[in-house]
């Protein structure tokens, strides 16, 4: 009875819902009803895609599903941000393929046959997928079919379900490529090219013309005498209502409380630090006592001279300008003390070139005698490569067999730091993380002084009463405020706050003005209506925010009096530029010397050779002015022509036809166009699938 009596309490409220809209059901009709429900539970859908409503759980389920793939492929039990984002992206993708994109390439005559299936997973034709599916990847850093068809044996007997589930995902994944393929193909067939558009595009590259002209820029502030009326700021709308649709965005003010320690924060600090420094400048095992003591633990990088000022110059002079034995005492860099000690000084090579022999180690002694036994033949003289291409496990097609090229100590394979101090051209055993590797050092750049420091560290740190008393600020801020632009206005003023204003601010965004991990405050931002004022948000444990929602922009074509100032600045600069055109006109009136135009508008005649139609975009030319050269008459004035920066009067010296862009150019820019069509094809699917994704709200 205890239990059951938990169940109603907890239940109680749910259950008084389902008995009020089933008392509902029998006073409203049916339709109504239906409506009421679907505004009760549309507040909890991740999205839509085709008029299919995503709801929270649906979504849910996908996560936990990639989830499980995920892990499954990586072996991790859990996922870090970036791992979490890979998964909600891949469940909505997978959405996206089943609601939106198969049903459109099905709609176009594509399927994928069970036969055809059977051969891309273990047929003549394997699937890209499984060739890229690290599983199946053999030690030569191929697709291994033997690894596959170990994998399908063993699903029958894994009683988890595990490989099942993901075999199911590869399946599903080979499916979805080969009709993406299939439809890739179909568009491409149909994407043709008379061969008229062949000729007119070879003739657009091949002819080109040589230019003089100048060049009379727009200025950037409007003719105040000019105006510009409201019919004709209405008339700009409605004719280009299309060029207003924007995604959502919002505008901020927000007083950001920035947690840095205090007077009292410092001076512990100091005090931790000098508790330590003694036995910090005498110890023998500095890596034990820095990973006890320290903030940074003692760095195996060998610094040459200049490298340690990116952590500070102090720490640079000191490493280069003092004996061996000497100890740094504590000093102070902002909120951060540092001592240091020279723990070793080499001459080491920047560079070093590597070859190497790799070895299968999982049978240790196997592979040492295998590696004893190639030293020998190295050291009477074989050649080092041909023993490379017959034994290491590392095939890399694109070097020489056993190259593994020039290392730095940033840029080398983990555990063969060794390489930079041994002799040249001796064979060495070492170890990693591979296998049991053969090394050859065969060129190294000239040795120079090089300090491994040991370096003591301590931040201060805010204390919690520092903490509190930021709190106590950011607090007495939100309480003002009451929830209201004008309060927190009025407040901002009798606290003498510094207000910071955010524009522009997209749904999810991950930075906020600039502050980074910033989702918190746009998870806010987008609950809250214009006028709106937050209680504290905590970011990093080191912010804390009160903002106010100054503008709400919501996504497609905004209203005529949120763009009517933008639309009538639009309209007077195009009229200043128009003014400016006409009285350039009337001032070159009857000029036809390019020399007497540049003299008269004050500038200088500029030219250009080798424009042609053909190349707009790799032109970095106003595409306005290469258009009008392109159709101008040869050796005549023309102008002035307003383009995108200025008005341009120019003359054609001359124009020559070459043979440098083939019909295969022709055919190949086709390509490059095509390829960009495709990149442009999601989103044409999404815009006609009217897809919503409202995932930010809950993920």
């Amino acid at each position: 009875m205890a239990v059951l009596e938990k169940i109603r309490v907890r239940m109680g409220v749910f259950i008084t819902v389902i008995i009020g809209v089933a008392l509902l059901s029998f006073i409203v009709d049916a339709q109504t009803l239906q409506t009421a429900i679907s505004m009760f539970t549309s507040k909890y859908d991740v999205g839509e895609m085709n008029g299919k409503a995503i709801s929270y759980q649906e979504f849910q389920k996908k996560i936990d599903y990639f989830t499980q793939i995920q892990q499954m492929a990586t072996g991790q039990t859990s996922l870090d941000e970036q791992g979490q984002e890979m998964v909600n992206e891949s469940a909505w993708q997978d959405l996206m393929g089943e609601y939106v994109l198969i049903p459109a390439i099905e709609g176009a005559g594509v399927n994928v046959g069970e036969e055809e299936l059977l051969d891309l997973t273990q047929g003549s034709t394997i699937s890209p997928v499984l060739m890229r599916e690290q599983a199946f990847i053999g030690q030569d850093g191929m697709f291994d079919r033997s690894r596959l068809i170990e994998f399908i044996r063993a699903i029958p007997s894994d009683e988890s379900g595990s490989l099942s589930t993901y075999w199911n995902y590869l399946e599903k994944s080979i499916r979805n490529d080969q009709m993406f393929t299939k439809y890739i193909s179909l568009l491409d067939k149909s994407s043709f090219s008379s061969p008229v558009e062949i000729k007119r595009i070879i003739a657009e590259n091949n002819i080109t013309s040589d230019v003089s002209f100048v060049i009379q820029p727009f200025g950037f502030m409007p003719d105040t005498t000019i105006s510009v009326s409201q019919q004709e700021i209405k008339d700009y709308y409605n004719k280009n209502k299309e060029r207003f649709e924007m995604s959502a965005s919002r505008d901020i003010d927000y007083v950001a409380f920035e947690v840095i320690p205090s007077v009292d924060d410092i001076r512990l600090a100091k005090e931790d630090i000098d508790k330590v420094y003694e036995e910090f400048a005498t110890t023998t095992n500095l890596r034990t006592f820095l990973a006890r003591n320290s903030e940074k633990q003692l760095n195996e990088y060998l610094f040459k001279e200049g490298e340690l000022a990116s952590i500070s110059p102090t720490l640079d002079d000191f490493a280069f300008n003092s004996p061996t034995t000497a100890v740094l005492p504590v000093y102070q860099e902002g909120n951060v003390f540092r001592a240091a000690r020279i723990h070793a000084v080499k001459s080491v090579a920047d560079s070093v070139f590597v070859e190497h022999i790799l070895l299968d180690n999982r049978e240790p002694q196997v592979a040492e005698a295998k590696a004893d036994s190639l030293i020998k033949l190295i050291e009477r003289g074989a050649n080092f490569q041909t023993l490379a291409a017959e034994n290491s496990l590392d095939k890399n097609p694109n070097v020489a067999p056993g190259e593994l090229g020039w290392m730095t100590q940033m840029m080398k394979l983990p555990g063969l730091d060794t390489c930079f101090t041994a002799p040249l051209n001796k064979p060495l055993k070492v170890t990693t993380n591979y296998g049991l590797h053969i090394v050859k050092t065969t060129k190294r750049t000239t040795p120079v002084k090089k300090v491994q420091i040991a370096i003591l560290e301590k931040s201060a740190v805010a204390s919690k009463q520092t903490f509190q008393e930021y709190y106590s600020k950011a607090n007495e801020l939100a309480s003002k405020s009451d929830g209201k632009i004008d309060k927190f206005r009025e407040a901002v003023k009798e606290m003498n706050l510094a207000v910071t204003p955010a524009v522009g601010i997209q749904q999810g965004a991950k930075t906020v003005a600039t502050y980074n991990n910033a989702r918190p405050l746009s998870r806010w931002i987008y609950e809250a209506k214009k006028g709106d004022v937050s209680q504290i948000i905590s970011l990093d444990n080191k912010y804390f925010f009160v903002m106010a929602v100054t503008g709400v922009r919501e996504a497609g074509i905004q209203s005529f009096e949120s763009m009517k100032e933008n639309i009538e600045s639009l309209l007077m600069m195009e009229k200043t530029n128009d003014k400016l055109h006409l009285t350039v006109k009337e001032r070159i009136s009857g000029v036809n010397n390019i020399e007497a135009v540049a003299e008269i508008l004050g500038t200088t005649v500029s030219r250009q050779s080798g424009v042609s139609f053909g190349a707009l975009g790799a032109q970095s030319m106003d595409p306005v002015f290469i258009g009008a050269v392109s159709g101008a008459e040869e050796n005549k004035l023309t102008g002035p022509v307003k383009g995108n920066i200025g008005l341009y009067v120019f003359n054609v010296e001359s124009r020559s036809e070459g043979e440098f862009f083939t019909e295969q150019d022709a055919k190949m820019r086709n390509g490059q166009l095509f390829s960009y069509k495709l990149q442009q094809l999601q989103s044409i699917f999404e815009k006609s699938a009217e897809v919503e994704d409202n995932r930010l709200k809950f993920f």
